[in-house]
């Protein structure tokens, strides 16, 4: 199967979930299905996919909503505000088909940021017309709206995101995907405009920002490693260096997120054990069991999990995936015997071992996003055990995303990713100075599950919330040389193939 095509089913799964549970007093499961199966059937053969689920979940939530009684009479605003719409606004980045949460769906249908272009698309055509719209038809609609998308990302993000007569410095930049509700947060664009800035972000993963992205059109780049920001200002194949600054706004120990049942089956095993009320993992054990190609089912006793699946981390592509990145650096210094992999014998030794871990996933996520947004809705059915940052488990709890049994374990020995801005003018400057001193939004990072430079700062979220968190990661491997990882990572996706 296609990865394109495995990215757009996995897409349609979570959409028929996320719908199940949205219209679950009004249609039964069988009558969702069928809406989704007829809407997709409706684009079979059109070449262009990342933005069909999108355009299904839009018309089918049309179909399902509940119709309101014909009003005697309807005033001019009225008619107006039934058949217009906000156009279909994607970042560059984002992730149409694979976005398990529905952010991208639902920003195709409110518009972004208040940006965009006005226009009657393809959900309102699905409205006036049956669901069952021709192919062909449906295919020049697909490409018109995509059409205007694409005007929109190329030549008018500036203009479309710029607050209009506010006097403020528009900043662009690109950030790591677990940054994204910071930048959102509309107390941390408060503290910004308060200093002069609006900032508009884009997201990607942390190796798609060092490696492939084009960075000509930003102030800024924020990924979550100083690898990757030492990545950027290098020279790349097809890029050249860039001049900018560093700065080491807040970092985020890698952990797991896991679930009660997992953590005591693996604490019968002997590779999760409980500290001070925190929970952690023994990377040695797990290798040597993924080494032994261990299935839960191996598990003498295991009734609380009984599935015939390989015991593994469920990562992000380390292809594009700076968490994927760190999870690697992890595991390849427990298989080098405890020790940062520094030589081309060091590469050859741990490959062996550590490219399964991640090669035997199946399909893999683009960035930290989509497999945590996962966890927090589909269960431990799907992903048992997810590599995350720990600031996305904090700000889950901060939000009240948590359900009981959700538990945080932290890999040991783990990595200390920090997340590193890198300025490419003097208002991506001006902007990273703001973000590594200023008060107010050092502890909204905290906020947001950050670890900053007053630690007192992410004390006071995590107790206030009652979060079971490391108060010092003191088992902390150092990662290989920005050369030595690039390598393994080369390597690693080699084996893909």
């Amino acid at each position: 199967m296609k990865l394109d095509t495995v990215r757009e089913e996995k897409a349609i799964e979570n959409l028929t979930s996320r719908l199940t549970d949205a219209f679950a007093d009004i249609h039964t499961p069988e009558d969702i299905e069928t809406a989704i199966r007829t809407a997709r059937e409706s684009f079979a053969g059109d070449p262009v996919r990342d933005y069909v689920p999108i355009l299904i979940e839009r018309i089918v939530r049309a179909e399902l909503a509940p119709k309101p009684e014909p009003a005697e009479q309807a005033t001019t605003a009225e008619r107006q505000a039934r058949w217009t719409r906000p156009a279909v606004t994607l970042e560059p980045g984002d992730d149409a088909t694979a976005a398990p949460d529905g952010s991208a769906a639902d920003q195709a249908s409110a518009g972004a940021g208040g940006g965009g272009t006005a226009g009657t698309g393809l959900g309102e055509f699905r409205r006036r017309f049956p669901i069952a719209l021709p192919a062909a038809v449906a295919g020049v609609l697909v490409l018109a709206t995509i059409a205007t998308v694409l005007v929109v990302r190329n030549g008018g993000d500036a203009a479309a995101k710029s607050p209009a007569n506010s006097g403020l410095t528009t900043v662009g930049g690109v950030i790591g995907s677990e940054k994204r509700a910071f930048f959102e947060d509309p107390d941390v664009k408060a503290v910004l405009a308060k200093h002069g800035f609006a900032v508009n972000v884009d997201t990607a993963g942390s190796r798609e920002i060092a490696t492939s992205v084009d960075l000509s059109k930003y102030d800024f780049a924020f990924p979550s490693s100083s690898t990757a920001a030492e990545r950027i200002l290098q020279p790349t194949s097809g890029r050249p260096a860039v001049g900018g600054k560093k700065f080491a706004v807040f970092s985020s120990p890698m952990a797991i997120a896991t679930y009660q049942p997992i953590v005591d089956l693996l604490s019968a095993t002997g590779i999760a054990r409980q500290v001070n009320g925190v929970w952690y993992f023994n990377v040695r054990k797990y290798v040597d069991l993924a080494k032994a190609n261990w299935r839960w089912t191996n598990i003498h006793g295991n009734t609380t999990y009984p599935v015939n699946k390989r015991i593994l981390i469920t990562t992000t592509d380390p292809r594009t995936s700076n968490s994927a990145a760190m999870f690697l650096s992890i595991v390849s210094y427990v298989a080098n015997h405890n020790t940062v992999v520094q030589s081309e014998a060091d590469e050859q030794k741990v490959l062996p071992l550590v490219a399964p871990l991640f090669v035997n996933q199946g399909y893999t996520d683009n960035s930290s996003e989509g497999p945590f947004d996962d966890y927090l809705s589909l269960g431990m059915g799907k992903s048992p055990m997810v590599n995350i940052y720990e600031a996305q488990f904090v700000e889950a709890a901060v939000e009240r995303k948590l359900k009981p049994g959700m538990v945080l374990m932290y890999p040991s020995p783990t990595v200390q990713s920090k997340h590193t801005l890198v300025s490419f003018d003097a208002n991506g400057e001006k902007l990273g100075q703001l973000l590594a001193t200023d008060p107010e939004l050092q502890r909204l990072a905290a906020r947001h599950g950050f670890r900053t430079a007053d630690e007192s700062q992410f004390a006071s979220v995590v107790k206030q919330h009652d979060v079971p968190v490391a108060q010092e990661v003191i088992d902390v491997a150092d990662t290989p040389t920005y050369d030595t990882l690039e390598r393994l990572l080369d390597a690693v996706s080699k084996s893909y193939r």
